[in-house]
Parts: structure tokens; sequence; C-alpha cells
């Protein structure tokens, strides 16, 4: 919950305006503001405090305790211009705050923690757990000083600055090459990227991948305490860290077993199960018959952790009964079993080019990756927008191909990966050759764009009011008779038509032979709207006629959309009715009365 604190009425006025913006997230404490930030402190997650930043520190200064455990707090100034992440920019989430309340308030938010400014990820921003001198190591990030980077396995991590490198690749790797604690190689600080349990002092610190499946079997009532006390100890025998256990597996028939539920409850990890028939196919080293006769496998704890593959680490063990139940028999099982890193591939829609017009969701992917394949042209648009480090694979038109499978092949060595295309990348662009040459073995995220055809329609007025389809009339891909047979049935079906890829040097019959046989179902003076690099500096746009289009004046950074029987001109828009019943007895400009 975050907790909204004023001491004006102005102050009160842009406290309202967020308590309205985020309802069921955000309470406001009355009262006098001492005793409401002390209580906010005490219940809220975050807290958002329209006061003077000096008030607010000397407010918090009793109050703090650790950074890990203490709110995040942002400071708004009287006016609402600044939005100040002053408490728990990373740890607190006050960063991303000041960001959410910048954006419904209009005020520029104010972010000083080193990382952020500098354009890195903060190491304790990664989605991984982090442990060690994270301090001491983000600093020798910052300056530039050289950071050893050692890794089990290539993880899908955003892209780390240029001065982070494996150790083979410093002066001196042969020293260090390979060891999994001690001082950094030619005295650099160390970045550990594993779930085995290392010495670490000062410089070091170690990020802890959500890597091994910890498998459970329980008798009836195994108490929480003797399913938690096997998998710690199991962990620690093997060397392994408990914050690298990504979730608990066992049958189905455990599922509300309360011995297992809470103790995936203790971990912080998630519960899975699996149907017995589908454990009792995965080979095991140590089946039995005890499970076999109770729950119809012969495995559990094993099976469930080799159910997804991955490389058994510990083998079926048995708990120990807690101190006063010696004499009877172990009441819970476990094994933990290593899974290979999944890559990660975001298929991301650039929109039409406009930088507003550029999704949230897609900054955060590019952020995201540490590998980005693109259009070259397309690379241009948004490299600024990337973090330092980040490798980019860009190459020409007529790559697409290459494209995908150069995105696939890096998301499948376990990287970070962003293939961008322009408008939505599902339209006509790039998520359809990745998506075919994609497998289960790697995680893919799409993330939508506002389209070509979306961005000329909201210049042009309402052309898609109704029903619409997109086509294009590129042959490079799509036999020409397939094309015609599908503008054809848009004529005869009296739908809106958006022609993506018109006309080019190559191809400058297609758009008039296309136009032809609209004109065949439609009046000549039907509206046609012809935009150029919507949303650019550089765009153009006019709405003319089905019968006054001239072809040549189109070219393969043009949109054409050719209105449907109802689509009419209206104070220089194209409007395509809806058909709402109230309309129908109004004339133009009368129905939003």
């Amino acid at each position: 919950m975050i907790g909204l604190i004023s001491a004006t009425a102005a102050g009160a006025a842009a406290r309202d305006r967020l308590a309205a913006a985020w309802p069921g997230r955000a309470v406001v404490y009355e009262g006098p503001v001492r005793e409401a930030v002390h209580r906010a402190f005490a219940e809220c997650e975050q807290l958002v405090c329209f006061l003077a930043t000096g008030a607010v520190v000397r407010l918090l200064a009793p109050l703090l305790s650790d950074k890990s455990a203490d709110p995040g707090v942002v400071c708004v100034d009287e006016a609402g211009r600044h939005a100040v992440a002053l408490l728990g920019g990373h740890a607190g989430g006050a960063n991303a705050l000041a960001e959410a309340v910048g954006e419904v308030l209009g005020a520029a938010p104010v972010v000083t923690t080193a990382t952020d400014a500098a354009g890195l990820p903060g190491l304790d921003m990664l989605g991984l757990p982090v442990e060690g001198d994270v301090a001491g190591v983000s600093r020798a990030m910052l300056d530039g000083t050289p950071v050893e980077l050692r890794a089990d396995a290539v993880w899908p991590l955003p892209a780390l600055p240029p001065n982070v490198v494996p150790g083979a690749a410093l002066p001196g790797a042969q020293d260090t090459a390979g060891t999994a604690g001690g001082a950094g190689t030619a005295g650099a600080a160390v970045l550990h990227v594993t779930d085995r349990v290392v010495e670490s002092g000062a410089r070091q610190a170690v990020l802890r991948p959500a890597s091994l499946a910890v498998g459970v079997g329980a008798s009836t009532g195994a108490p929480v305490d003797e399913v938690v006390g096997l998998i710690h100890g199991a962990l620690r025998e093997a060397g392994l860290s408990p914050l690298s256990v990504a979730e608990l597996v066992t049958v189905d028939a455990k599922a509300q077993e309360p011995g297992i539920v809470h103790a995936a409850a203790r971990l912080g990890v998630p519960l899975r199960t699996y149907a017995a028939d589908v454990l009792a196919r995965v080979e095991v080293p140590n089946p039995s018959g005890a499970p076999l006769a109770a729950v119809g496998t012969p495995s559990v704890a094993e099976a469930a952790a080799l159910a997804e593959g991955g490389e058994l680490l510990v083998p079926k063990r048995k708990s120990t009964p807690p101190s006063g139940s010696e004499g009877r028999a172990a009441m819970a099982t476990c094994a933990v079993v290593r899974r290979a890193p999944r890559g990660r591939l975001a298929v991301v829609g650039l929109g039409p080019g406009a930088r507003d017009l550029l999704t949230p969701r897609a900054r955060e992917e590019l952020r995201r990756a540490s590998v980005l394949v693109g259009l070259d042209q397309y690379v241009d648009q948004i490299r600024d927008l990337l973090r330092p480090g980040t490798t980019v694979l860009e190459s020409g038109l007529g790559a697409e191909e290459e494209r995908a499978r150069t995105a696939v092949a890096e998301a499948r060595e376990g990287r970070a990966v962003a293939l961008i295309g322009s408008g939505d990348a599902g339209v006509y662009a790039m998520a359809s050759p990745a998506l075919a040459e994609a497998g289960g073995d790697i995680d893919v995220v799409g993330v939508p764009g506002v389209t070509a055809a979306l961005a000329a329609a909201a210049i042009l007025g309402a052309p898609l009011g109704h029903d619409h389809v997109s086509i294009s009339l590129s042959d490079l891909h799509t036999p020409w008779e397939v094309i015609e047979r599908r503008v054809r049935a848009a004529a005869e079906a009296d739908i809106v038509v958006t022609f993506y890829n018109p006309r080019s040097r190559g191809r400058d019959w297609q758009l008039p032979k296309a136009l032809s046989i609209l004109a065949e179902h439609r009046d000549p003076a039907t509206p046609v709207g012809v935009v150029r690099n919507a949303s650019r500096p550089d765009g153009s746009d006019r709405v003319t006629s089905l019968a006054a289009l001239d072809p040549a004046t189109v070219d393969m950074m043009t949109v054409v959309t050719v209105g449907n029987t109802a689509t009419r001109e209206i104070a220089g828009r194209m409007v395509t009715p809806r058909g709402y019943r109230w309309q129908s007895a109004a004339g133009p400009g009368e129905g939003g009365r």
C-alpha cells in the first residue's frame, strides 16, 4: 500500500489526484503531519509526501532501520513540479514510484541513485537475490574499473557495462581462472553468478539465479519444520544457496499437504505439482514401492525435481525426525536438481517512429536486453535507450530471416534478447519468422506496438470505425493471385481496407490494380486516406477519393486507407460510422452532441 501525506491545500489537491488514479493502491493519511508520517511509515510499503524534503528527512530520521526493510519514500514539492525519490530508491521502489507519480501529476521524476543516473543496472534491480559487497562492486562498475564476472552459465541478465568481463578476458586470468571464490584477477572486483556457496569478501558480490528445483515428498501430517530442515540440510551439504531455489515440486496428491505448502511459503518460492502418471514416466535412480502404493508413482521427490529436466545434484534423501521423535520413521524426502538457464527473447514493436508512441513496456524490454537484434534504421531510432554494454546486431533490408535466426540463436545461448520491428512486431514484422524458428527451449515475450495503420487512422480521423482489414500489396512473399483474391473479397464485403507496402520502384502496378478492384464495388467519391511516415517529423497526410488518388504519389513509406460505402469526409476528416442507432437521425457533426 502507498501512503499519501500532505500539509497544505495545494498538496492535498495533488494527493487526491494520486488517490483517484490509484484506487486500492493508495491510502490518504489525515491528521497532524508527524503522526501521519509515522503511521504511514509503519503501515505502508511506500510513501508519497507532499512536503519539503528537509521536513521529511527530519520526520523520518528516527524511524530508519535498514534499507532492505524501510519503505520507499517520494517527496513532491508544493507546485507539483518534481517527484524526488528520497529513500529506498531500489529496495523500496522509490525510483519507480517517482516515475509513476510523475506520470500522474506531470512532475519531473528526480532520481539520484548512482547506477540509475549513469544508465547502469543496479545489482539489486536485476530480478535476482544478491549478497555480499553490493556497494563495492557497484562502485567499481560505475568507476569503470575492472569487474571480473564469474558465472556458472549464461543467464538472461540485462546488459552489464563494458568493464564487467569474464575473468578469462582480464590480465593475469590464468592465476585465478575457474576459482569459486577469492580475490579478483589483478585486483578486480568480482561479480559471481552462481547457485553455489562461495567465499566472498570486499568488492565481491554474488547474484543468485533461480536454478534449483527441490522435489519434496511427505507423509500425511509431516511437520513443516521437518520438511524445511531437510531441504536446508540437503542444500547446505551440497554447497548450494537457498536463495537459488526456484520452486518446490511434488505430486498432485500432496498439493494441499500443510508441511509442504508451508515449507514453500517459508522459502518464499512457489509450489508446483505434477500428476502421478507424469511422474511415473520420469526415470529416477531411486524408485520405491512405498510412493507407488501411496500416490501412484514410484518416485515423488526425484521425479518431480527431474520432471523438467536438469542435473540431479542431490539424490533422494530422507528427513531426520525432530528431537523427541526418535524411533519413528522419516516423514519427508527431498531431491535437488539444477536446471539449465532458459534464454529470453522479447519481440518488441517500436511503433510508427515517434518516440512518444513507443510504449513504456517496449522501453523496459529494450533496457532489459543484453543483445539487440534489428534492422539498422530501426536500431538508430532507439540506440540512445539501450544500456551501456548492450550488444547490437544490426543488418539491412531483406535480411529478416537472418535476423530471426540470429535472435533465436542468441536466446538459446541463455541471453536476454530483444528483436525489434516497426509498428507492432506481430504485424508484417519480425514476430512471425522468429516464433516459427523458436522452440520450447526459450522464453518468448511479445511486446505490442502502435501499428502504422492505427497511427495513420488517428491522423486521418476515424476511418477504422467499423470492420476493417489490412492487406500487404507486396508479392515478394505472397503470390499476387492470393493478394488479388483477398482484395476482391474485402471489396465485395464492403470492408475498409488499409494497404501496406502499396508501391515501390519495382512494383508500380499492384496498387492501381487493387484500387480498380475496389472501384468495382465503391463509388468514385469514396474517401481515401494517404499517410506517409505517420507520426514522424517529415510525415504528410491527405484525404482524397478513390477516383482522384494518383498511385504515383505513393511509396513504401505510405499507408493507404480506402473507406467503405458508408465512409464520409467530414470537416476534412475521414469518418466511417460505427452504425449506432442514435446517430442514424443525426446529420454530419451532430451525432456527438
